[in-house]
């Protein structure tokens, strides 16, 4: 007997439709998969038949072949074993496969019969979704993350004795439903951190403002203890909600790296990502030998905080300057190519020598020029060029840190920086661009005019810093910012003035 169902595999962080095409004959013995399917498809065989036996279900003795079609595209990962399952179940009659032409399935076979979580369901319920299907049937344990998209029952199974007697019609499983909250107000919850927390450092957090406002790359240098860690943890605090498109494409993400819990549906708040300078350029830019998004991809409408950043290795750090320019990652091996979408703001901060005390106020460093040379050179001058606001952090003085006066919230700094958010979402509406910093060289010469003042400004300052053609693009864009936190339409001096301030790291005279 032929029979047909369908699951989903994963390529990139979408979803393809696979028909999983079943056919038991009186021929032969055994179990045989095809379709290119990877070693942990192949392994399902052994899983399905502990299952069965344990779930009172019997397996046939006769030749099952199991197609996963389409051939040409390599099927990886255990989501496959309850597809292929309830595909032998409907082909020996165990089953009724009346269901099976509108539903997907998905989940990993556990020997006594249970059905375990698996990755990727977000993507999956949306492709099926996409086809038209009505139903998807997916693990328990991953019912709020399919129960995202709406259009489908989602029905969640604990096991595969339950999925047989829910597809005969003795028990009846009722369609999950998401508690949708607004993105927007769960968003908008209480954090941890807030930025009245930190006394002092009120030039870091403008330039944190402004990052936040246009979406702009940042660097902090300064001495050990003086806040840079505790400033960068604190800047999800201020970035605008995420619009619901950003939070399916951030869930699908993490759906897709394993990386939602199972209590987790959608995710609401801006990723914050802060991997360890001992990963390898694979973890960070994504790929390997079964594809995975890396932390450039999970920080993807967020933060990639990069702590010590010279301690990164060389490769590592190189690998980062083409999603920071086009904001998406295209890994190609000889087995696949996939696309990885990589919009996040980078935020670094590193001690300015090896001693760590270089410019200190009241500490002396005991580092010779050189070394402090060496030390600044292990960060590359076109990752320099790539970052947009550059910031010394000096030590908050003891008077400062046991001052009573009250330091600005989170709360009220992140509504400007929703203000100047609204004037770009005006700005670049239906073009696809959504901050400053994502400005092409056309737009540029469109929303950022400069006046005669504003330009002769400009040209001192490339000209007595030495800045590349990038920086002198991402100056304006900055300008462009800042003039948008103050309401102004145009750029003006003084804007241009503040965001020339920002690239510290480019005066000739600094590490030496």
């Amino acid at each position: 007997m032929f029979v047909r169902t369908h699951a989903g595999a994963i390529v990139g962080i979408d979803a393809v439709k696979v028909d999983v095409e079943v056919n038991v004959a009186g021929g032969g013995l055994g179990l045989f998969l095809v379709g290119l399917p990877d070693n942990a498809v192949k392994e399902s065989e052994q899983r399905i038949r502990s299952a069965f036996e344990n779930s009172g279900l019997r397996m046939t003795a006769k030749k099952v072949v199991v197609n996963l079609a389409p051939a040409d595209l390599r099927k990886e990962g255990a989501a496959f074993d309850l597809p292929i399952a309830v595909g032998i179940l409907a082909a020996t009659s165990q089953v009724d496969a009346s269901k099976l032409s509108g539903t997907m399935f998905a989940g990993e076979l556990s020997l006594d019969g249970g059905v375990k979580a698996c990755k990727g369901i977000l993507p999956m319920a949306v492709r099926a979704r996409a086809e038209g299907l009505e139903r998807f049937v997916v693990p328990a344990g991953n019912v709020p993350e399919g129960a995202v998209v709406e259009g489908i029952d989602v029905i969640g199974v604990r096991s595969l004795s339950e999925v047989a007697a829910y597809l005969n019609g003795d028990i009846d499983i009722a369609p999950a439903s998401a508690n949708m909250v607004r993105t927007e107000e769960q968003s908008l919850n209480r954090y941890a951190e807030d930025f009245a927390d930190v006394r002092g450092q009120s030039h870091v957090k403008r330039a944190l403002e402004i990052a936040a406002a246009g979406g702009h790359n940042v660097i902090m240098i300064g001495a050990p203890g003086s806040g840079k860690t505790m400033l960068a943890r604190r800047l999800p605090t201020i970035l605008p909600p995420m619009t619901l498109e950003e939070a399916l494409e951030c869930t699908k993400i993490h759906s897709v790296a394993g990386k939602l819990g199972a209590t987790t549906g959608l995710l609401t708040r801006r990723p914050f990502r802060a991997p360890h300078h001992m990963t390898s350029p694979v973890a960070l830019i994504g790929g390997g030998q079964s594809p995975q998004p890396g932390e450039v991809s999970l920080a993807h409408n967020g933060i990639l905080f990069l702590d010590e950043l010279p301690e990164f290795g060389r490769s590592v750090l190189e690998v980062l300057r083409q999603p920071l320019e086009e904001r998406r990652i295209t890994v190609s091996r000889a087995r696949y190519t996939v696309e990885y979408p990589a919009n996040f703001t980078l935020v670094a901060a590193m001690n300015p020598c090896p001693c760590g005390y270089y410019n200190h106020p009241t500490r002396e460093c005991t580092c010779s020029p050189g070394t402090v040379h060496r030390y600044m050179s292990r960060i590359s001058g076109p990752l320099l060029d790539r970052i947009d606001l550059h910031i010394e952090v000096t030590p908050v003085s003891i008077s400062e840190m046991s001052s009573d006066r009250p330091e600005e919230s989170s709360a009220s700094i992140r509504e400007r920086v929703i203000a100047a958010r609204r004037l770009q979402e005006e700005r670049f509406r239906g073009t696809g661009i959504h901050t400053n910093a994502m400005m092409n060289s056309r737009m540029l010469r469109e929303y950022c005019r400069l006046d005669a003042a504003s330009r002769s400004l400009l040209e001192r300052a490339m000209d007595k810093l030495n800045l590349s053609a990038r920086a002198y693009d991402r100056i304006i864009k900055v300008a462009r910012t800042i003039a948008d936190l103050a309401g102004s339409p145009t750029i003006g001096t003084m804007h241009l003035a503040e965001a020339i301030n920002y690239r510290t790291l480019d005066r000739e005279s600094w590490g030496r």
